[in-house]
């Protein structure tokens, strides 16, 4: 590990503040970090609250790909080739404090220090590993078990070990997006959820750590499920959106 005026280089504490080629980003809910087409010249990693990576399709249609975490990078195509361009824009749901690495810093940083290169490898490739999950989640499991399973992703409570957690302030119609159903069925699923005791919401959402068997053990009724997906008509719809 190189040195550093004699002492060890901490990625922790690198990552914690401002520096040469570093800064703090404050930023209030729905802000961006950044935006699809904006010039790649920086990746940002998240030191507090969410934040959500979304892309537009040329038709105009947006999806949600990822929710951040505080521990998490951003914008990593940066590093792919100089003056390319964000294939995703970052927002933040809650309000955030970031730090925002220049390119030419981070390529320096990763050459530079093992124990920093480390530490990004390990983020890509659990990233890489997210993305295929949510890639399996999207394709072969069913509306209202991909909605559990998001749920207990924004909750973190596989990091925290908590039987609880609240959620940060989200509109059904971003939970449709992420899972991509719509927002009837999701405040169809959410009522489901509340009814089994798996969540509470008012004004946040609050995840019981009892709704991992909805995604561990598919612990829902027969009459539940098949009526998840007997959601053809527009009145029952309604009533379950009421």
């Amino acid at each position: 590990m190189i040195q550093h005026g004699g002492a060890e280089f901490d990625p922790a504490s690198y990552l914690a503040n401002a520096g040469p080629g570093r800064r703090i980003v404050h930023l209030d809910a729905k802000q961006n970090l950044f935006s699809q087409g904006d010039p790649a010249d920086s990746i940002f990693y998240l030191q507090s609250g969410q934040a959500k990576i979304t892309v537009v399709s040329q038709a105009g249609k947006e999806a949600t790909i990822t929710i951040l975490a505080p521990g998490d990078f951003a914008g990593e195509e940066s590093l792919t080739a100089a003056h390319g361009l964000r294939l995703a824009t970052a927002t933040a749901i809650t309000a955030c404090n970031s730090l925002k690495i220049d390119r030419e810093e981070m390529i320096r940083i990763m050459h530079e220090e093992h124990a920093f290169s480390d530490l990004f490898l390990k983020f890509l490739l659990a990233r890489s590993m997210r993305t295929q999950a949510n890639l399996v989640d999207q394709l072969f499991n069913s509306s209202e078990k991909r909605l559990a399973r998001i749920l207990l992703l924004m909750s973190e409570i596989s990091k925290t070990g908590e039987p609880e957690q609240y959620l940060p302030k989200i509109s059904q119609e971003t939970l449709a997006e992420m899972i991509g159903t719509t927002r009837s069925r999701v405040s169809f699923f959410m009522n489901r959820f509340r009814k089994l005791g798996f969540i509470d919401y008012s004004d946040r959402i609050q995840v019981h750590k009892s709704l991992l068997n909805v995604v561990l053990h598919d612990q829902l009724t027969g009459e539940i499920t098949q009526e998840a997906f007997d959601l053809e008509s527009p009145q029952k719809l309604k009533k379950y959106a009421d």
